[in-house]
């Protein structure tokens, strides 16, 4: 048995449902019936074979509305793994502190094109941070107050899977100056995010090593399975970068979040118009249950 949760970003209307029901069955899936999670929000639609051919035919058929197709068992997990920039928070933390250097459409312009897949992520990390080099270390601080914000839904997401027993890991190509404080803000259990090298109050232009790129995300993931001995279904991973895919990849449930093309296209799941709560209906957990952050 398989799900597809659609889940509205405004209004779920009844004709959605009776239209996705048709879908499904014209895609030669067999509905099993209709459960609703929030009243018109999200709804689960329970069907026979061919997920693959359910998600080619429900995916973008609706105005604003996500779908996300799934085996029934198993639908909740017990781990999460999330990227921060543009994930767990609405901007790309070092493009805004290029802001403080003057130089933010230059190293934007290169950050794009890194979470496109076009660059090698570490050499491209390596090249903006030495754009860096001079900056008071002060700017961390003003940029963390001014500009990062939680994207709305995070903590609701992080703390009601944790309620329910789930461990939560952070694991950011960004630095552990923002990622510390924000994955405390939001509740995560571990964070891991590179470290910016500073000497006398200014930034050296440099990061430490090893960076925290696209296989430490992925061995983070296998990791925390390992340690917690979970089955790959039983994991969620959510991004929206390049360098979010290995991870996306392997876990039980991945995610692409309001994504680039290319991480949209690899994942087993896309949310592009929903907030983070998107993946609490994913996994069955209406509203009436969640810990609001």
């Amino acid at each position: 048995m398989f799900i597809a949760t659609l889940i509205a970003a405004d209004r779920l209307e009844a004709a959605d449902i009776s239209s996705a029901l048709d879908k499904l069955s014209d895609a030669g899936c067999v509905p099993r019936g209709v459960e609703t999670l929030d009243e018109d929000k999200a709804s689960d639609l329970f069907f026979d074979s061919d997920p693959d051919a359910a998600r080619a035919a429900l995916e973008g058929a609706f105005d604003r509305v996500d779908v996300v197709v799934q085996p029934a068992e198993g639908r909740e997990k017990a781990l999460i793994v999330a990227d921060m920039d543009s994930t767990m928070i609405t901007v790309e933390c070092i493009d805004e502190l290029a802001d403080y250097a003057g130089i933010k459409a230059q190293i934007a312009e290169v950050t794009e094109a890194a979470m496109r897949g076009e660059l090698d992520f570490a050499e491209a990390l390596d090249a903006r941070v030495a754009l860096l080099n001079g900056l008071g270390a002060d700017a961390i601080d003003r940029c963390l107050a001014a500009r990062v914000r939680l994207m709305p839904g995070a903590r609701t997401l992080v703390q009601t899977m944790k309620a329910r027993g789930a461990t939560s890991i952070l694991v950011s190509g960004g630095f552990t100056r923002f990622a510390e404080p924000v994955g405390a803000e939001i509740g995560f259990d571990r964070v891991i995010a590179n470290e910016l090298l500073i000497e006398g109050d200014a930034l050296t232009g440099a990061v430490a090593k090893p960076i925290v790129d696209s296989s430490t995300k992925e061995v983070t993931l296998l990791g925390a399975m390992a340690e917690l001995g979970l089955d790959a279904s039983a994991t969620m991973a959510v991004g929206d970068g390049a360098n979010d895919l290995a991870m996306i990849r392997k876990a039980g449930l991945g995610v692409a979040y309001h994504a680039k093309p290319i991480v949209a296209a690899a994942a087993g799941a896309r949310i592009d118009h929903g907030d983070l709560t998107a993946l609490l209906y994913a996994q069955g957990i209406a509203r009436s249950e969640w810990v609001e952050g």
